[in-house]
């Protein structure tokens, strides 16, 4: 397999773009690509009409990644073909970024070619086909690794003012990772430290180095301590909602059992293997440049963020990913059937795994057409789903834990700060008119709220339902209503 890559970086981004559209073209307008997503852009348009995060409705993320999802909902689109075009740009970008930053690794142009290209193969190979939470941070992070990686140049120069500058911008595009996802803040105590050690090798003093160091970690704090202000600012019990729910409850969360914690990493692993692969082959390759040290410390930093929470979903490997493939671009660069066989893997398993998979959109869009009928001006109830599915039928939300898993799931018992099933309770209390939930659960179901719900749903009858997730989603109906197509 032979590339030509082009010399010009407009010429490279207008390509990377295109490769991004194709490989992401086929799920424009899906609304159902993910979960995760599904709820980002939920709580972002309703911010635009005054929703508050952790309040009006709860989760984990961080309000930045909520708000860059409102942003993205004021384009005059629809929203959820916005969010999607505005994730291919991201994606195309740090597939960009990745090739500038296997440059610096001294890979040939078709190697860091080959490499941001596997980049944009392997995102929905792990879950990133939408726009799930790494999808828009690794730009930054990759961004400020990139900066990073100039580092042993600017300090064999004694450049000290612009390795100052370079720690600003890196540190600064960590603190708006951050703010997309906590898990980043690892990613970005790495850069940092590695600034403060190119400043001193660059002749640097202590005060200077001390000055930097607060400042770079001023930047990097900077959008959270922000986002906490403006919550205190609110009273007391909207910054204790604030902090419970992005820093006390995940803590609370139920563990999944070992045997599937350990399927999941060996799945992920499986698929990360021809990176894997070239890792190797670069880390047993002489020389060790300092630009090398610096990207396997940036992988072993990414693997750190990638273990702490633990629950090992596929899509929390996507921040491994653009380290991976800077790593492996010498390798692809210096041996072309690394290159052919990686490429090949990769388009083989999307082939397999994403192209021929059918697309549950319809399904779900005609599931809101009979949710908005016969809802009546009241609000519907979500149990177990697609949150979506509020945002598709033009909903109200009956709870502020509209996200399905937080009351349906075991894996949440306890950890939303409220006794879950009492909350199904008290929604249930209110007889929504419609009521949505699935055959099949896609966690174990905790079964104090599932008893609720099916005492309740003696009262509703089911009248639609599409397929989802190798189930159905049902669509009940209170049988004092009639049915309207």
């Amino acid at each position: 397999m032979r590339i030509a890559p082009p010399r010009s970086p407009l010429v490279l981004a207008l390509l990377l773009l295109a490769i991004a559209v194709a490989l992401r073209f086929r799920d424009f307008g899906n609304p159902v690509i993910h979960v995760d997503e599904q709820y980002y852009l939920l709580v972002g348009d309703r911010m635009l009409h005054g929703a508050l995060p952790y309040v009006d409705l709860w989760d984990r993320k961080p309000v930045g990644l909520f708000l860059i999802f409102a942003a993205i909902r004021l384009l005059p689109i629809d929203g959820i073909l916005a969010y999607q075009l505005v994730a291919t740009l991201f994606a195309a970008g740090t597939a960009w970024a990745v090739e500038r930053a296997a440059r610096k690794l001294g890979a040939a142009r078709a190697g860091a070619l080959a490499a941001a290209i596997a980049y944009l193969i392997w995102l929905p190979l792990l879950s990133g086909r939408g726009g799930q939470s790494p999808v828009f941070y690794n730009l930054f992070v990759t961004g400020a690794a990139l900066l990073t990686l100039r580092l042993p140049e600017l300090a064999a120069c004694g450049r000290r003012r612009a390795i100052l500058l370079n720690g600003i911008a890196a540190c600064a595009l960590a603190g708006l990772a951050i703010q997309t996802k906590y898990t980043p803040l690892v990613e970005g105590a790495f850069f940092g430290l590695a600034h403060l050690w190119y400043l001193r090798r660059a002749g640097g003093r202590w005060p200077l180095i001390l000055a930097a160091a607060l400042l770079w970690a001023a930047l990097g704090i900077a959008p959270t301590a922000v986002v906490m202000l403006a919550y205190a600012l609110r009273g007391p019990g909207v910054f204790q909602a604030f902090w419970f729910s992005n820093f006390t409850s995940v803590s609370l969360r139920r563990g999944y059992p070992a045997i599937k914690i350990t399927m999941r990493l060996l799945g992920t692993s499986a698929q990360l293997s021809p990176f894997i692969v070239s890792a190797i082959v670069a880390w047993r390759y002489r020389p060790w440049t300092d630009a090398k040290v610096l990207a396997f410390a940036w992988l072993g930093s990414a693997l750190v963020a990638f273990a702490m929470i633990g629950a090992f979903f596929d899509h929390y490997a996507l921040p491994l990913v653009a380290p991976l493939a800077v790593i492996a671009a010498p390798v692809l660069g210096r041996h072309r059937r690394a290159l052919a066989a990686t490429l090949g893997i990769g388009l083989a398993l999307f082939a397999s795994r994403v192209l021929t998979r059918p697309s549950e959109g319809p399904g779900m869009r005609a599931v809101a057409r009979v949710m908005e009928a016969n809802s009546g001006g009241q609000c519907p109830y979500v149990f177990a789903g697609d949150s979506i599915l509020y945002y598709l039928a033009h909903a109200c939300v009956p709870t502020a834990y509209a996200f399905p898993s937080t009351l349906a799931y075991e894996p949440e018992r306890g950890a939303s700060g409220i006794d879950e099933a009492l909350e199904v309770r008290r929604i249930m209390d209110r007889h929504p008119p419609v009521v949505v939930t699935l055959s099949e659960p896609l966690a174990p179901w905790n079964v104090q709220s599932l008893a609720i719900m099916m005492t309740a749903l003696r009262g509703y009858r089911p009248v639609f339902s599409a397929p989802r997730e190798g189930g159905r989603t049902i669509v009940y109906l209170r049988r004092d209503r009639p049915f309207r197509q």
